[in-house]
């Protein structure tokens, strides 16, 4: 049988009615304390045909934002918001995971507790901004984390993982990729550590796949994916020898049986794209591969068609077209995205895009 957007996936416990994943979106909308809110959870409700959603990224720990307005789930009252979004995807027949998030450097001292410095696996000054309460801000140096410190940090992403359960989600995905802390430490232009931490592949790849044992050890493993972006320059990212990395990195997530490996197959940055072959690195790993990068329907077919691809993430089609699913299945046409409201601000460019039919 021929694998097409429609056909169903079973993934661990969960049937997914299609192929098509709702990619995680950064939207600066969440409400006072990082608290999701009441246009949070329709924005959800409204996409929650796809066949799996990943929220946008949530910070794991007070000390892991790194940009306004993004929500938490580190808190009592983020997990009660997260559960009225996740009530109302499960009301519409659909499935959401929770993609954990923590910036690392990729944030500033007004964004931190008590105007602390932010942590990295080095303290290398980034040449990256971000979004503060005074506006964009260059990013900072960051505090290089003690070796000691990594053990909190693995906690972090457990209790993280345990609050997420808590919220009523399907799953979560880990972010280990853009340029996050995660992706820091992967990648040896933004680790230079020469503790157990740093230095060999081995060593750069010891906190993912100790903060994947510590989720999968809450979650199951088939409930748990994990994100890359091997070329993504954004951050100020860059590693000497990409495919050698994440090869290995893909590789040994194998160990694990895990639900699918996101691949973000851009660049956000200027830089000039490496080359990399990512059926290489999707043959490295053995579970389910999830391919993310300017898909449209035709390119997202093949791919399903001819097996490099279990699942394909759709970012900024599902921003304009909340019913993106029903839109793809009768070939109609696609709403214009509004750049402007990508960012911040209300209802606009957030809910009020037209479904193709008017009672959504």
């Amino acid at each position: 049988m021929t694998t097409d957007l429609f056909t169903p996936l079973q993934m661990g416990p969960h049937t997914l009615a299609n192929r098509i994943v709702m990619a995680p979106l950064t939207r600066n909308r969440a409400g006072a304390g990082n608290v999701p809110q009441a246009m949070n959870i329709e924005y959800y409700r409204q996409r929650a045909s796809a066949g799996l959603i990943i929220s946008e990224g949530s910070q794991i720990s007070p000390t892991a934002v790194g940009y306004l307005a993004t929500p938490g789930i580190h808190s009592p009252e983020q997990i009660a918001g997260w559960k009225q979004v996740t009530d109302a995807v499960h009301s519409r027949g659909g499935k959401i995971f929770l993609q954990l998030w923590h910036c690392g450097r990729v944030s500033h001292p007004s964004l931190q507790p008590g105007g602390i410095l932010p942590v990295a696996p080095s303290a290398i000054l980034p040449a990256s901004q971000t979004f503060t309460p005074n506006g964009w801000q260059p990013l900072v140096t960051p505090r290089a984390l003690e070796t000691g410190e990594l053990p909190g940090i693995v906690a972090d992403y457990r209790q993280a993982a345990q609050n997420a359960m808590a919220a009523g989600f399907d799953g979560v995905e880990i972010h280990a990729a853009n340029g996050y802390l995660l992706d820091q430490f992967i990648r040896d232009g933004s680790n230079r550590r020469t503790d157990a931490y740093g230095g060999s592949l081995e060593n750069r790849s010891r906190l993912l796949l100790e903060v994947t044992a510590a989720v999968t050890g809450v979650w199951g493993a088939d409930r748990v994916g994990v994100r890359f972006s091997p070329i993504n320059s954004f951050n100020d990212m860059h590693d000497s020898n990409p495919q050698k990395t994440f090869d290995f990195m893909a590789s040994a997530l194998n160990t694990f049986g895990l639900a699918y490996l996101h691949g973000m197959e851009l660049s956000f940055g200027s830089e000039p794209k490496p080359d990399f072959d990512f059926a290489q690195m999707r043959r490295c790993f053995k579970g389910p591969y999830m391919a993310n990068g300017c898909y449209d329907k035709a390119r997202a077919e093949t791919a399903l068609a001819s097996g490099y691809a279990d699942l394909v993430a759709f970012g900024v089609p599902f921003i304009a077209n909340p019913d993106l699913p029903e839109r793809f299945a009768r070939n109609a046409p696609l709403n214009t995205p509004d750049q402007s409201s990508f960012y911040g601000g209300d209802e606009k460019g957030y809910t009020d895009y037209p479904f193709l039919d008017i009672n959504p």
